[in-house]
C-alpha cells in the first residue's frame, strides 16, 4: 500500500540537525522587543513578529514578557519545549535565569502552554531545543533584568550604570541590595529597555550555567508523581485500545464485536476505517471499557480478519538479498564525484574493500504511546506527551475534519522520545475515538503495539572500496549505498548519503551512489537520524585502513581532517577540523591510547560530527577465548559549545553510551509478509545494568554558542567498540548487531 510520506519526510528532516531542514527565524534587534499593552498584572513585552498574550495569574506583579514572571516568592519561568528526558525543562529556564541573574533557588519552572505564536518552534527533535531557543531566552532575562535594575535607580536616585545584580537583587555601591520581589510592582512600570543597549554576559560572567543542575522533575519523578502521558487520567474516563493489522495498510474484514461489547467492564467496541495515513489514522478495531484491565481482557477475546490485500508485504530476507546484488555496481542515484575513481583505485599500491551492513531498529522508548483526549462543545483536548505539539493540532485537525483551533493539545512530559514521538498518529488515534464516545477517554498501547507498530530506523547496505599510496595515505574512496524508500524518491530514516559523512575533504579520487529499495513500513527518525548509521560504516572503515597502512588510528584519522578550517566557510553548523581534531586528541589522551593492553583487550577510537557536535570516543574492550564481549570503559570527549547544565549534558553523553550499546549488541527489527517478527524486549534485549560500561565524560569549553547534545554523543559509540573489538581479538564486525555474529555478552 502507498503511504503518503509528505509529513514523515518533515518529521525526519526536522529530527536530522540539518540547517536546510530547521526554520529558524533570525530576530532583528529592534524587533525583538516591543511594547504590546500594559496588562493588569504588569508589562508584556512581545518577541519576535508576534505578540504573546497576557497570561494573568492573580497575584503576579511583574510579567515582563511570555517566559517568566514573578508571582509572590517564586520568579516563575516557562520551559517552552517538550520535555521527554533531555532535560530541557530544567536547562531552557537556565538560560533565562542566568541573564535575570536570578538565585536559582528562587526559580519555579512550569511547562509552557503550546503557543508557536508566542514562544516559536516548540519541537523536541534534531537537538536544536538550546540553539534555536539561545538567543531570545537570553534576551527576554536580560530585558526583565533591565526593567528591575531601573525601578531600583529609581528609588535610590542613582544611574542605573552604577548598579549591579546578584542573586535575584540588584546591589547598590555602597552594599545595599533590594530584592527583585520587592521592586516587582515598580518594575511593571517601567518602560521598555532600549534594545540597542541590552547588555548580555559574556561567558566568563556565567554564575548559572556550566553548572550541575538537578532536573527540576527530578523529585517528582522518584516519589512517583504524575508528571508523565502513562500517569494521566481525567475524572470519569474511560479506557480504550486500538487494534491494527500487523502489516501496515490492512483494513477490517470483519471482527467479533457483538461478543466483545458483551463483555465485563466493555462500554463499545467498533471499526474506524481511518484515513490512509500512517502518520495520522490507520484502519482498526477500537475498544473503550470501564478500567484497564477489562479493556485489555476485552482485547485478548478479539478476533479480527484481515484484508490484506493493500498491505505492506516488506521482507528483509528478499531486501538483504537484492541489496548485495545491487552493491556490485553503481548506484543509481550519484551523490559526489571527482576524478576518476576506478583508476586511481588500479594505481593505489594497496586496496581494502568491505562490505558493511545494519539492521532495522525499533525506538523502544520505556513509556509506550499514551494520550488522553476529551471531545465536547465540537472541540477536542488532549493531554499527551509528544516531541511536536503543534504538528499533533495539525495531525487531529486532519483526522477529525475540524479547524485547528478547535483542538488544544496539553503538554506533557514523555517517558523517552528518541524521534518516535515526532510521529503523532496515536494522538489521531484517541482522537478519533474520543469524538465517537463523546467523553474523556485514555488510550493506552502496549508494549506490542509498540514494538509492532513503531516508525523503525530503517536498515541499510554498503560497500566500501578505498586505496592507499605507497606511504600510507588514502588516495581514493568509493562508496555504494542500498537504503529504503516509500515513496520512491526520498531515503528513510536509514540516512541520505553525503560527503559529509566523510571526517573532512574526500580524496580527489572519489564516487559516492546510492540505490533506494521499495518499502512500505513506515520509518522515521531514530535518535541521530542517519549519523547512527554512517559513524559505524565509514569510522569502522577508516580504522580498517589505518591496520592496512601499518599506521596508528588516532594520526591516520587526524589527517584526514586536514588544515584547521570550516569544511563549509560561514556556517556555523559545519565540520570545524580544529574542534574535531582537539576532541579527538583529547579523548586519546584521556583513555591511555597506545598503552600496551593485556592479551584480550584493546581500545578503540572514533570521530562522528552530528547536529553540530564535534565528539570524539574512546571504547576500552575485552573479547575472551568464548567470545564474551565486556565493553569496561567509554571515554567521550564533547565540544559542543558553551554547556548550559553540567548534569543535563553529562546525563545526555552516558545516555547516548548507553542507548547505542544497547542497539549495536542485539537490537533488530526483521520483516517478513509485512510484520515485525519482534513484538517485547524478550526478542528486543536492552542492555541490563550488569553490562553498562563506566563513562568518562569531558567537554572542551569553546567560545561558540551551545549546539544540541541529546543525539551527538551515540554516533561514535558502535564504531568505538567495533574497533576496540578487532584490538582484543581480531576480528572485523562489519555488521549490526554484533551479537548476530556469535558474540555474547
Amino acid at each position: 500500500m502507498p503511504i503518503d510520506d509528505r509529513e514523515l519526510r518533515e518529521f525526519v528532516a526536522e529530527a536530522t540537525g540539518a540547517p536546510s531542514a530547521v526554520h529558524i527565524v533570525k530576530l532583528g534587534r529592534r524587533h525583538f522587543l516591543k511594547l504590546t499593552g500594559i496588562s493588569a498584572t504588569g508589562l508584556v513585552l512581545g518577541v519576535g513578529m508576534h505578540a504573546p498574550k497576557a497570561r494573568a495569574t492573580g497575584t503576579a506583579t511583574f510579567v515582563p514578557n511570555a517566559w517568566l514572571y514573578i508571582d509572590g516568592d517564586s520568579i516563575v519561568i516557562r520551559a517552552t519545549n517538550p520535555e521527554v528526558g533531555q532535560g530541557v525543562k530544567t536547562s531552557l529556564p537556565m538560560i533565562v535565569a542566568e541573564e535575570l541573574d536570578a538565585r536559582w533557588a528562587d526559580v519555579r519552572v512550569e511547562q509552557s502552554a503550546i503557543d508557536e505564536a508566542t514562544f516559536g518552534r516548540q519541537v523536541a527533535g534534531g537537538s536544536r531545543s538550546v540553539p534555536t531557543q539561545w538567543d531570545a531566552l537570553r534576551r527576554a532575562g536580560a530585558a526583565a533584568r533591565a526593567m528591575l535594575v531601573a525601578a531600583a535607580a529609581e528609588r535610590w536616585g542613582v544611574a542605573t550604570n552604577k548598579l549591579s545584580t546578584r542573586d535575584s537583587h540588584v546591589v547598590h555601591p555602597n552594599g545595599e541590595q533590594l530584592s527583585y520581589f520587592d521592586l516587582a510592582r515598580d518594575a511593571a512600570r517601567q518602560p521598555l529597555p532600549d534594545v540597542d543597549a541590552l547588555v548580555l554576559k559574556l561567558p566568563r560572567d556565567y554564575r548559572l550555567l556550566g553548572t550541575w543542575v538537578p532536573g527540576v522533575d527530578n523529585h517528582a519523578i522518584v516519589t512517583g508523581r504524575a508528571l508523565f502521558g502513562i500517569d494521566h487520567r481525567l475524572p470519569d474516563t474511560l479506557f480504550a485500545t486500538y487494534v491494527k493489522c500487523p502489516a501496515t495498510g490492512g483494513k477490517v474484514a470483519r471482527a467479533n464485536l457483538d461478543q466483545v461489547k458483551k463483555l465485563a467492564g466493555v462500554v463499545d467496541a467498533f471499526v474506524l476505517d481511518g484515513n490512509g495515513k500512517a502518520t495520522e489514522l490507520m484502519p482498526g478495531v477500537a475498544i473503550v471499557a470501564r478500567d484497564t484491565w477489562a479493556v485489555l481482557a476485552a482485547r485478548r477475546a478479539l478476533e479480527v480478519v484481515w484484508d490484506e490485500s493493500t498491505a505492506a508485504k516488506d521482507s528483509v530476507t528478499a531486501a538483504a538479498a537484492r541489496a548485495q546484488k545491487l552493491l556490485d555496481a553503481d548506484g543509481e542515484e550519484v551523490i559526489s564525484r571527482a576524478g576518476d575513481v576506478e583508476l586511481a583505485l588500479g594505481a593505489a599500491s594497496r586496496t581494502v574493500d568491505a562490505r558493511y551492513e545494519y539492521a532495522f531498529v525499533a525506538h523502544a522508548q520505556l513509556e509506550p504511546q499514551s494520550c488522553s483526549a476529551h471531545f465536547h462543545d465540537g472541540r477536542i483536548e488532549l493531554w499527551a506527551p509528544t516531541q511536536t505539539p503543534a504538528r499533533g493540532i495539525q495531525n487531529v485537525a486532519s483526522t477529525l475534519g475540524i479547524a485547528e483551533h478547535a483542538v488544544t493539545v496539553h503538554q506533557l512530559r514523555g517517558g523517552g522520545g528518541f524521534g518516535r514521538r515526532l510521529v503523532n498518529e496515536w494522538m489521531c488515534e484517541a482522537a478519533a475515538i474520543a469524538a465517537r464516545v463523546k467523553g474523556p477517554i485514555k488510550l493506552q498501547w502496549t508494549r506490542e503495539d509498540d514494538m509492532q507498530h513503531d516508525f523503525y530506523r530503517a536498515g541499510g547496505f554498503h560497500a566500501l572500496k578505498a586505496g592507499l599510496d605507497p606511504t600510507g595515505r588514502l588516495t581514493a574512496w568509493r562508496q555504494r549505498f542500498v537504503t529504503f524508500t516509500t515513496d520512491g524518491m526520498n531515503a528513510v530514516s536509514g540516512g541520505q548519503l553525503g560527503k559529509t559523512v566523510f571526517p573532512g575533504e574526500l580524496p580527489a579520487a572519489h564516487h559516492m551512489s546510492q540505490t533506494k529499495l521499495a518499502w512500505h513500513t513506515p520509518c522515521g527518525a531514530w535518535r541521530a537520524p542517519g549519523s547512527n548509521a554512517f559513524a559505524f560504516v565509514v569510522q569502522s572503515f577508516i580504522h580498517e585502513l589505518a591496520v592496512a597502512a601499518g599506521r596508528d588510528h588516532v594520526e591516520f584519522l587526524l589527517e584526514q581532517l586536514g588544515a584547521p578550517r570550516w569544511l563549509e566557510p560561514g556556517n556555523a553548523w559545519a565540520l570545524n577540523t580544529e574542534r574535531a581534531a582537539r576532541v579527538i586528541k583529547f579523548a586519546a589522551d584521556r583513555a591511555g591510547w597506545g598503552r600496551k593492553m593485556p592479551a584480550g583487550r584493546g581500545l578503540g577510537l572514533a570521530f562522528y560530527f552530528s547536529h553540530a557536535g564535534h565528539v570524539a570516543e574512546v571504547a576500552d574492550v575485552s573479547v575472551d577465548a568464548n567470545r564474551k564481549i565486556v565493553v569496561h570503559r567509554v571515554t567521550v570527549a564533547a565540544d559542543v559549545g558553551q554547556i548550559v547544565n553540567d548534569s543535563g549534558a553529562r546525563n545526555q553523553c552516558e545516555g547516548a553510551v548507553v542507548d547505542g550499546l544497547s542497539a549495536m549488541l542485539a537490537q533488530q527489527i526483521t520483516f517478513e509478509a509485512g510484520r515485525a517478527q519482534q513484538s517485547n524486549f524478550d526478542q528486543y534485549p536492552l542492555l541490563r545494568m550488569r553490562h553498562a560500561p563506566a563513562v568518562d565524560v569531558h567537554f572542551l569549553q569553546s567560545d561558540y554558542a551551545p549546539t544540541g547534545l541529546g543525539e551527538p554523543a551515540l554516533p561514535p559509540l558502535a564504531p568505538a567498540v567495533c574497533n576496540a573489538i578487532f584490538a582484543a581479538c581480531g576480528e572485523r564486525i562489519r555488521a549490526l548487531p554484533i551479537l548476530r555474529a556469535g558474540f555474547t555478552v
